[in-house]
């Protein structure tokens, strides 16, 4: 070796006494402290080697067997794998995927030939409008020339593991990327009272549709499952000016409300009044036909009868008559043969004059004596 070259090189190229500093290393080994040398020691070792193995490092069957069932032990722990709940896994063959995907459970491949790649398909929670040092990520312009600050959520899960195992590096990344594209694209088309309060949910779709179109052109092998918009609101320089915008178009949607019900109330009123008006004059017609129809058959019995005795009844009907014209009115009877006290004079416009005063009572007959 030549690091024990006794006859003059080694590597300072002057012997004992050769080196850079005139001489060679010097150390606690070996005569006047030289190094220790390098064959001793590996003959050593392997003498200690040979000690150790059964039949003095002689080759026996039983040596070869422990190998080899280390040998299978370590090939079975390579070839053999788990793949966990919420977990697929893809076979790969030279390098090449398999079409079939290895379900939840314990399985078997031919290690080193084919290798194992696991992807884990449970839903994952991306979020997007978070604070950033003194300013938000999530504000955005709307389509009427506002700023408002949004904050949403993304969830996703492994749809084709084949597709996001070998295209996809960082998927979270990439995922919240095209969502903070794609909900700028669709607020900028829209005004931002449909981000506050009108159509959240239409947006919420809008950027679903759009986040998954640009995924699977992308090959990324994801599926959007949902998309949550947990806040919008304005910059915190203009909050004040917008709630009070609020309370503007809260204070008109009250009125337009209390409008509303003034004209369904006065509208009902009226149509129940239209109704009342309707159903007494058809009651009024009605009655008017029954009386008349009554006077009608009343006519035609009496004309029956004045034609079986028409003396009786011209008699009949004469006093009848005289009954309703004179049964209401004051009058004062003077009989023939009275006497010679009566006087025949009667205060007739003083009778008429007292009647109102009697209350309702009739008045007595009053005579001169």
């Amino acid at each position: 070796m030549p690091w024990n070259d006794k006859s003059g090189g080694g590597p300072w190229g002057g012997g004992n006494n050769g080196g850079p500093w005139g001489q060679g290393p010097r150390g606690p080994g070996g005569p006047q402290g030289s190094p220790p040398d390098l064959e001793d020691i590996i003959r050593r070792g392997q003498d200690r080697l040979k000690q150790a193995l059964p039949g003095g490092g002689r080759a026996s069957p039983a040596l070869f067997g422990l190998i080899a069932v280390g040998l299978l032990a370590l090939w079975l722990f390579q070839a053999i794998y788990t793949v966990q709940p919420d977990e697929l896994a893809v076979e790969l063959r030279f390098g090449q995927p398999k079409q079939d995907l290895s379900e939840p459970g314990l399985h078997f491949h031919w290690w080193p030939v084919e290798t194992v790649e696991i992807a884990n398909t449970a839903e994952k929670l991306v979020g997007l409008g978070e604070v950033r040092g003194n300013t938000s990520s999530g504000l955005m312009l709307s389509g009427d020339q506002n700023i408002v600050d949004v904050k949403f959520s993304i969830a996703y899960q492994v749809a084709d593991p084949n597709a996001y195992l070998f295209n996809v590096a960082n998927a979270d990344e990439m995922v919240r990327q095209i969502g903070e594209s794609a909900m700028r694209e669709s607020v900028g088309r829209r005004p931002a009272q449909d981000i506050f309060r009108d159509d959240r949910q239409g947006i919420a779709d809008d950027v679903r549709a759009i986040i998954q179109t640009t995924l699977d052109q992308y090959g990324t092998g994801l599926a959007i499952n949902a998309i949550s918009i947990e806040d919008a609101a304005p910059p915190r320089e203009v909050a004040d000016a917008f709630d009070e915008v609020q309370r503007a178009e809260q204070d008109e949607d009250r009125f337009v409300e209390e409008s509303n019900q003034y004209s369904n109330q006065r509208l009902g009123q009226a149509r129940g009044e239209a109704a009342q008006i309707r159903e007494e004059a058809a009651a009024y017609k009605n009655r008017i036909v029954q009386e008349a129809e009554g006077e009608a058959q009343r006519f035609i019995s009496v004309y029956d009868e004045y034609a079986k005795a028409p003396e009786v009844t011209r008699e009949r009907l004469f006093i009848e008559t005289m009954e309703k014209v004179l049964g209401g009115s004051n009058k004062v009877i003077v009989g023939q043969g009275s006497g010679q006290g009566v006087i025949p004079y009667l205060p007739l416009p003083e009778l008429q004059k007292r009647a109102p005063a009697a209350e309702g009572a009739a008045p007595a007959p009053q005579g001169a004596n």
